[in-house]
């Protein structure tokens, strides 16, 4: 599996976010109902890690009104070595 962040923005007025927030809760998929949300920080987006795999699969668990506006983010963690190894070919870069 591979991970990813699915954001979701919606409009900044109050309606707007509580449709959206009603719209993921009454979904039925428990990976909405697990959405973060920063709409009480003036930042109309939410956030939902997941593991599947692929982006279609991620994009389809967005609610299908939602995912024209929806970005699919693949993600990834890095080791020190993996890191040394990319600074090796660009000493450059290590200033």
């Amino acid at each position: 599996m591979a991970r990813f962040l699915i954001e979701v923005p919606h409009e900044p007025e109050m309606a707007a976010c509580a449709r959206v927030v009603k719209m993921f809760l009454s979904s039925g998929s428990h990976l909405l109902t697990r959405a973060d949300w920063g709409c009480m920080d003036g930042d109309h987006r939410a956030w939902i890690v997941v593991d599947v795999a692929d982006k279609n699969e991620a994009m389809a668990i967005v609610p299908p009104a939602l995912r024209s506006a929806a970005r699919i983010i693949s993600l990834n963690q890095f080791s020190l070595s993996q890191i040394d190894a990319i600074l090796s070919k660009h000493p450059a870069a290590t200033s």
